[in-house]
């Protein structure tokens, strides 16, 4: 990502995604990214990822231009789900396999938010996924934006 001082990315994940998140956080951190943990904070089975996603989740709508998350749960969907409840927030679904649905998620929707399934996606992975999302940008050819426009209108978001 092009001038990382110029984002913060958020955190959410819930049990399932628990590891994931700390080892990536741990990795941002590293690379010299702002972080932003909303948690969970501990491992407990009986949680809950809305609570947590929300709150990534609200962050990337409040200031969707210097602002990612990077969001983990068992599967990701219901991740994406809550995420994709906030205005602004354009949350894609990574569960393995094909690496260009992330480059595609970027480039053709300017996904803010990454939601990965952690049941199905490698911890030793991670580093290429994210850094593959993070370097790739938003395609401003009119095209795309009048579909993301579209999707806000549909949605009453704007």
């Amino acid at each position: 990502m092009k001038n990382k001082d110029q984002f913060v990315i958020h955190l959410a994940s819930d049990h399932a995604g628990f590891l994931h998140k700390n080892y990536i956080k741990e990795w941002l951190e590293s690379e010299g990214f702002k972080v932003t943990d909303h948690g969970a904070y501990h491992h407990e089975e009986s949680d809950d990822f809305p609570d947590y996603v929300a709150k990534a989740a609200e962050a990337v709508s409040k200031d969707a231009s210097h602002a990612r998350a990077i969001i983990f749960g068992g599967s990701g969907q219901g991740e994406a789900m809550v995420a994709n409840r906030f205005p602004g927030v354009r949350a894609t679904v990574y569960y393995g396999g094909n690496k260009d649905i992330i480059t595609l998620s970027r480039n053709h929707n300017d996904a803010n938010v990454l939601s990965i399934g952690a049941r199905f996606v490698e911890k030793d992975s991670l580093e290429s996924i994210v850094s593959d999302w993070l370097e790739e940008d938003f395609f401003t050819d009119s095209k795309y934006e009048r579909r993301n426009q579209k999707i806000e209108r549909l949605t009453k978001r704007v």
